[in-house]
């Protein structure tokens, strides 16, 4: 055994020296022994005399000269000892996927394909299924599903587990790993093995891709002078999008209440987030964030001229809202815009800062912690609603005694018009959408309580 032990240690050296060179710009050192370092760049190589003698000047400047004598010993072993050949190329990736997977969730080392991937998610299409997964308590789980694609309209939901992919498990697969699985060419099918809470049996789900244009912005008049306003995710122009949505619910006539839906809204662009926040705040704080570096700190602030300033509002969350949707809903809490309606976002409360590197590659890395307009941070605690409203569905007994009415019935005429008809079949009701029409409810007792206090007239009842 001793004898293996010296015959790895010139190897190990070697390594040690081109190692150190390499770690000691990026460790912070003083500025004397970096320029030592720039000079000695130039210079022919250094002996390993040299190499460990520069080694100990670098301990007293807290670079953990051992840690890297192990991890080029690791190196050496494992290049001249392991089952299959492996190239350094790939060690080195390695490594660097190791540093950053043990961070947090969120940090990620991205080849050049998950780096276009990610640029691609972040415009708004890319070909999969449309799922935001991320890892809690070391499992692949569904953060959201995106709206109208092929795991929204299977019935995915936050919160589900993926077992398997394509018969693959994941338990040993990273973030990115899973991701590239579940990506792939329009028309291909995938099969989840998904694991729901409360349920025993894991199921098995074949959905087939597709190429997803995902539009972040929906709108519609769900009753005249009420609008609803869905934002699915936060890209890079949802904030245009926003505006255009609120400018046309409002063509034909103020708005007497809105509801802003930002269930299973995994999040997304930060400065998206902010303008988003802004059509309904015309002062004050939005969001700040606290780093290690002074750059990393920031605070934004919503401008004077703004869309919706007035308008009564109530904002739907539930467990899939994340990151960027929380920072919307935190703002519009704090600072009483809004009613929170629904159940307990998800707690994602960290900013990432996506950095291109001079080989094609990019590293995604958790850079600093996000904080709402009256400082908290919900990092792992989630916003809570003001109101909690879980996902149901109303359902009438024929034995309760309510009555079948002519306004029940989908498609009836409206009063007044004969020819318009009522309740767009594309209009959530409460047997479809429960916190919606709750929501909806709430805005109707806010118009009544604002008309009390104001003393305006009550509409006029009319006979049933």
């Amino acid at each position: 055994m001793n004898s293996s032990r010296l015959k790895t240690r010139p190897l190990a050296s070697t390594l040690i020296g081109s190692l150190l060179l390499a770690l000691i710009p990026i460790m912070g050192l003083a500025p004397a022994a970096q320029a030592q370092t720039d000079s000695a760049a130039g210079a022919p190589a250094q002996t390993q005399g040299d190499a460990l003698s520069q080694a100990e000047r670098d301990a007293a400047n807290g670079l953990p000269v051992e840690d890297v004598q192990t991890f080029a010993e690791v190196f050496e072993r494992i290049k001249r000892t392991y089952v299959e050949k492996v190239d350094d190329k790939t060690l080195l990736r390695n490594a660097m996927h190791g540093m950053l997977s043990q961070l947090d969730p969120h940090s990620e080392y991205l080849d050049a394909d998950a780096f276009q991937n990610l640029r691609e998610t972040t415009e708004g299409e890319f070909s999969g299924v449309g799922i935001e997964v991320g890892l809690r308590d070391d499992q692949l789980t569904v953060i959201a599903p995106i709206d109208d694609t092929p795991a929204a309209r299977a019935g995915v939901q936050p919160g589900d587990r993926i077992v398997a992919i394509d018969g693959t498990p994941t338990n040993n697969l990273s973030l990115q790993e899973a991701v590239d699985l579940m990506r792939g060419d329009a028309g291909s099918d995938i099969e989840l093995t998904l694991l729901r809470d409360g349920e025993q049996e894991p199921r098995d789900l074949t959905l087939t891709r597709e190429s997803i244009q995902s539009e972040s912005v929906s709108s519609r008049l769900v009753e005249p002078g009420y609008g609803y306003l869905r934002i699915s995710q936060f890209q890079s122009r949802t904030g245009e999008q926003t505006r255009d949505a609120l400018e046309s619910l409002t063509k034909s006539g103020p708005l007497q209440g809105l509801v802003l839906d930002l269930r299973n809204n995994p999040g997304g662009v930060l400065s998206s987030a902010v303008d988003v926040a802004d059509q309904f705040l015309s002062s004050g704080l939005v969001v700040y964030t606290k780093g290690r570096l002074p750059d990393d700190d920031m605070r934004f602030t919503a401008h004077a001229a703004t869309v919706a300033p007035d308008v009564p509002l109530v904002v739907l969350i539930n467990g899939g809202s994340a990151s960027a949707a929380e920072i919307v809903a935190g703002a519009l809490q704090d600072q009483g815009r809004g009613v929170l309606m629904g159940t307990r976002s998800f707690g994602k409360g960290s900013v990432q800062q996506v950095m291109p590197l001079g080989n094609g590659d990019g590293l995604k890395l958790t850079t600093a912690r996000y904080y709402t307009p009256s400082g908290r941070s919900i990092q792992a605690e989630g916003i809570a609603p003001d109101v909690r409203v879980v996902r149901g569905r109303l359902e009438v007994e024929e034995s309760s005694g309510l009555q079948l009415r002519e306004s029940s019935l989908r498609g009836h005429l409206l009063n007044g018009d004969p020819s318009a008809t009522g309740d767009n079949p594309e209009t959530p009701v409460a047997a479809d959408d429960y916190q919606l029409s709750e929501a909806l409810n709430l805005l109707k007792a806010l118009n009544v309580v604002q008309r009390n206090r104001s003393g305006e007239p009550a509409p006029k009842a009319q006979a049933d």
